[in-house]
């Protein structure tokens, strides 16, 4: 894949999955629209280091640090934000931390994140 295909994948599967999230928060699965939001940003950061940094991305999940290999410069409540999100890529996947997770993935949280 060129360079810019790759830049495009990235992007359309972040697309992708946004609306994923979208439909799953209709039908009320909260924790795996928050699990498919995360997944998007992550997504949609991989979009952009493919465009301007590499177009081999890093095999990485965490948000804060895909931001800081972009080299984007975040606010403090911005990396609150971020790691929070990440931590959504983790909670859905694994059984001791799923059972509290379900718990929190009110509509409201999901709406609000």
């Amino acid at each position: 894949m060129n360079a810019k295909n790759v830049y495009i994948y990235w992007l359309k599967s972040a697309n992708r999955d946004f609306k994923s999230a979208k439909r799953l928060f209709k039908i009320k699965e909260y924790h795996w629209s928050l699990f498919m939001a995360h997944l998007a940003v992550e997504k949609l950061l991989k979009s952009y280091y493919s465009k301007y940094i590499d177009p081999e991305v890093p095999y990485k999940h965490g948000l804060v640090l895909l931001t800081k290999k972009c080299g984007l410069t975040l606010t403090e409540k911005q990396i609150e934000f971020l790691d929070e999100l990440t931590t959504f890529n983790i909670s859905c996947r694994y059984p001791d931390a799923k059972f509290r997770f379900y718990k929190k993935c009110t509509k409201t949280f999901t709406k609000n994140i």
